[in-house]
């Protein structure tokens, strides 16, 4: 027999970005206790507003599964004595199972016979079950918890209400002073407490007292009364799903409405207007048919259409307010130079371990330039580089970014144009804080990828330098988001960075920079291993996804290139289901065992012919002459193919030939010619790290 269950958590009101992933560990905790717990059940439905979180599970078992299993003890010899009493071994076997030795029985398993015990443990009343879903509510975790009256316990917010209830039967616990019960609230305002007669009555009634449980079904209700009102009104209106989901858990009777502002604010730049309404105010923005921006905005009200006017007037109000300080910031900086801002910035410090913005933007500048030059920017580009990087963080002294962070950059471009910069120049302003997110959109430009690419390696540099290097879930100046920026604009752009080479460069020319005291190599490794974690990170979200070993195998590229480790993967993942695929990489593998014994540098490896004692040598190293001829040319599904042809060759070099051979010339001789394939290999990384089975 079966009946439904309801869980309902009710708290102050909880913080709009918390609620989904709220509800969602919720479902995953009780999920895993039941199925721990040995009880069957349904689908779980899950309800979530900023005041509850509630799960209505169908099905659930009355009682536990009954449990059978068999345990096995010690051998038959060593359980009976040479009386034929039973042993301390038996005796503390069949204790420990809670059993007595009457209880045993004996079994042959391969040859030998062993004590054996059944056990059956009879499923207990579910009833008796649930009260334990108090340490699973209790156990929860959040971004942010605060504790009340005098308790110790944190929470998100604090806890008001409890339901619980099987079919209409309440189940009894409680936490802190919280006892579960069948009474809910109704909304806040429009609503009364609600008693729920049984689990299945939870929507309705909840509906009854002005509350919309189900997210889903209150994103929809927000999004159809949006779209009418713009059908009505010949609008466009960009639903944003994130500020969806944001708005749907802000409330929980939605009604939708809209107001107006002065069209003259409509000569502040739009994306001013914009955050000042979607970041700000939580405001959906409305476009004419042609693009343009209205002046419109449009809310949701956690409430019915009483009294519509006021809070639209109310809305009003507010907005008129942002966007009065957004037009008077907007016409004071234009009375600002770019150089007078620029001049501010050595007195606004970047972090009081490293020094002033004006000084990263030193740095910045020569970093920018080398990568410039590395990355084939013309003479042009590189001019406009620099002058970019001489003033790409004005605009944070300016009045409007200070009272809206968020347009960092954004106003910059903005100003710098209004300023008559280049627009080339005034992009790469906006584009340098790019990626903003980790999978956020990247520079267009070439200008504005070198200039971000060398503000986020600055920022990582510096912050290793002082040992404050993220660990674990500490990243308070997101080096992790910035690295991954880099790993993704160096992958969009197709440009070599060689890690380990281009680090020290750069820590070179910094020093160029008075007083800069920083030592950049001191973690040099750490910074290395830092980045290519990130390409991993990269890795990970690639579809199709790629094979665990080949992504390790390229991380360990010697060249420590991004793009090469990004190419390599390509060509091996290419060639993984080739029917030849085992044999090459174990016979290339074989080499490379062996060529590790080589002490020698590139420059100093030579090969005599005259040393050859065989004819697969002399075939092998015809063909690995012809092959070192063309590295300068060949990509890595040439090298790849290399590899492919050598394969019989060295499997015939190695029937025929005493790598080792006791005369030490002739030994380092063949060690030599291994070496010259294995630089071949190495170009696609480690392939000792495939799994080749």
């Amino acid at each position: 027999m079966t009946k439904p269950f309801l869980l309902e958590i009710g708290l102050e009101e909880i913080p709009a970005h918390v609620v989904m992933p709220s509800i969602q560990q919720l479902e995953k905790r009780v999920r895993e206790f039941l199925e721990a717990q040995h009880l069957t059940f349904g689908p779980i439905k899950t309800y979530a507003t900023p005041r509850r979180l509630a799960l209505l599970i169908e099905d659930l078992a009355d009682k536990q599964a009954d449990i059978h299993t068999e345990a096995k003890g010690p051998a038959k010899k060593i359980a009976l004595d040479a009386d034929g009493n039973w042993s301390k071994a038996a005796q503390g076997f069949v204790r420990g199972q809670g059993l007595t030795t009457d209880d045993i029985t004996f079994k042959e398993l391969k040859g030998v016979e062993y004590v054996y015990v059944k056990k059956s443990i009879i499923g207990q009343p579910v009833e008796t079950i649930l009260p334990e879903l108090k340490q699973v509510i209790m156990a929860m975790t959040f971004p942010t918890r605060m504790h009340w009256a005098d308790y110790d316990f944190e929470y998100i917010r604090p806890i008001h209400w409890i339901v619980a209830l099987l079919d209409d039967t309440v189940i009894d616990f409680s936490i802190l002073n919280v006892t579960t019960g069948r009474i809910s609230a109704g909304h806040r305002f429009l609503g009364q407490a609600v008693t729920l007669a049984k689990a299945t009555d939870y929507e309705a009634a909840l509906k009854d007292q002005f509350v919309i449980a189900d997210e889903a079904k209150r994103q929809a209700l927000i999004q159809n009364q949006i779209e009418t009102m713009a059908t009505k009104n010949n609008w466009q209106v960009d639903l944003d799903p994130n500020l969806l989901e944001e708005v749907t858990n802000l409330v929980e009777w939605p009604t939708a409405f809209y107001g107006q502002f002065d069209a003259k604010y409509l000569e502040i730049p739009e994306e001013v207007l914009i955050t000042s309404m979607k970041d700000n105010q939580r405001y959906f923005y409305a476009r004419s048919q042609t693009g343009d921006l209205l002046p419109i905005f449009i809310g949701v009200r956690n409430g019915s259409t009483d009294f519509m006017a006021n809070v639209i007037a109310g809305n009003e109000k507010v907005l008129t307010a942002r966007l009065e300080d957004a037009d008077f910031f907007y016409h004071e900086d234009q009375k600002v130079s770019i150089e007078q801002n620029v001049a501010k910035l050595k007195d606004v410090s970047f972090h009081d371990k490293i020094g002033s913005l004006a000084e990263k933007m030193n740095r910045v500048g020569l970093i920018a330039q080398f990568l410039g030059q590395k990355f084939g920017l013309s003479t042009t580009e590189l001019a406009q580089l620099q002058r970019a990087s001489d003033i790409y963080k004005f605009d944070l002294v300016t009045g409007m970014v200070g009272e809206f962070a968020e347009l960092q950059g954004v106003m910059g471009e903005k100003y710098a144009l209004l300023q008559g910069e280049n627009p080339a120049v005034a992009t790469a302003i906006r584009e340098h804080y790019l990626p903003i997110s980790a999978e956020g959109a990247l520079p267009t430009t070439k200008i504005g990828a070198v200039l971000a690419i060398a503000d986020k390696f600055d920022s990582i540099a510096d912050f290793f330098a002082v040992d404050m290097i993220p660990s674990g879930s500490n990243d308070p100046y997101a080096l992790r988001r910035q690295a991954y920026g880099i790993i993704r604009i160096l992958e969009d752009q197709a440009w070599h960075f060689p890690i380990d080479n281009y680090l020290a460069a750069m820590s070179e020319i910094v020093k160029q920079q008075p007083n800069f005291k920083l030592d950049w190599t001191v973690n040099a490794t750490a910074i290395s291993d830092f980045l290519i974690d990130r390409v991993r990170q990269r890795f990970n979200g690639i579809r199709p996804k790629i094979r665990r070993d080949i992504v390790e195998t390229v991380l360990k590229n010697q060249s420590q290139d991004p793009i090469i480790m990004f190419a390599a993967a390509k060509v091996l993942s290419a060639h993984q289901a080739d029917t030849d695929f085992k044999a090459t990489i174990e016979a290339v593998t074989r080499v490379l065992r062996l060529a590790v014994k080589v002490d020698l540098t590139v420059s100093e490896l030579t090969v005599d012919p005259t040393l050859f004692e065989n004819d697969a040598e002399k075939a092998l190293y015809s063909v690995v002459e012809d092959l070192r001829q063309a590295t300068t040319t060949n990509t890595l599904a040439d090298n790849y193919a290399a590899l492919q042809t050598l394969r019989p060759l060295i499997e015939t070099y190695f029937d025929a030939t005493m790598v080792m051979a006791e005369n030490p010339v002739i030994r380092q001789n063949h060690l030599n010619q291994l070496l010259m394939i294995a630089q071949i290999a190495n170009s696609l990384g480690d392939l000792n790290e495939l799994i080749v089975k």
